[in-house]
């Protein structure tokens, strides 16, 4: 399946949207230049300490940021946990094989990467991550606190938008392991998706069990005969 690489090029020539448009037809809702603004400024003035904007990163973006950052390092933050919860229809899924993306949901904690954004370039960057994250709004942007190396620091962590018809809470391990085993797209393999964090988690020094054992399962389903 032919497609595009997600790059900060392709995200803000619109390669990226382009592709979901061809993939899920014209009548898919993209946030619009005057909602994202909208947005990135609203998250911007909610802002705990104005002028130190921090971003929580707990999927992709550990991997492939496709950002301006200043300072990155390794974060935890309580009253979350990543879940493979939201369908991908476009992007590493197609509507054929759809496959699913990580979120964040309430409850637990999860360990990822926190990037400090320049003071001036954090409008201009945190535009790219909305053209990124947002774009389709399956995402509920939030305020909460990192546990990092050097101290707690406000970040901005993306959860499941529940009100979202992308949004798939409790789905059983089995399910998700299939999707994850089979859904592919223009983006890509959503099973490489999964290997590709796993992998960088563990490079970080940080061991998710859950997915761990998922990835297990991922790899039994691809190689069954």
């Amino acid at each position: 399946m032919s497609g595009v690489k997600l790059t900060r090029e392709s995200i803000l020539d619109g390669s990226l949207h382009a592709v979901v448009r061809a993939t899920l037809g014209p009548q898919v809702r993209i946030a619009t230049d005057a909602e994202r603004t909208a947005q990135v400024q609203a998250i911007l003035a909610s802002a705990p300490r104005p002028g130190r904007v921090w971003v929580f990163a707990f999927g992709s973006l550990i991997w492939n940021p496709a950002f301006h950052f200043v300072e990155r390092r390794t974060a935890r933050i309580h009253g979350f946990h990543r879940q493979f919860c939201l369908w991908a229809r476009a992007g590493r899924g197609s509507p054929e094989r759809p496959g699913l993306m990580l979120s964040l949901e309430s409850g637990g904690s999860c360990t990822g990467v926190a990037y400090r954004l320049a003071r001036r370039a954090a409008a201009t960057e945190l535009d790219v991550i909305w053209r990124r994250e947002m774009f389709t709004m399956a995402y509920r942007p939030v305020w909460t606190i990192a546990r990092t190396p050097r101290g707690p620091v406000p970040v901005i962590a993306f959860s499941a938008n529940r009100e979202h018809e992308r949004y798939a809470p409790g789905l059983d391990a089995a399910v998700v392991a299939r999707h994850l085993a089979t859904g592919a797209g223009p983006l890509g393999r959503c099973c490489d998706y999964l290997f590709d964090t796993v992998k960088h988690l563990r490079a970080l020094g940080i061991r998710d069990r859950r997915l761990e054992a998922l990835e297990a399962k991922v790899r039994a389903h691809a190689e069954a005969p």
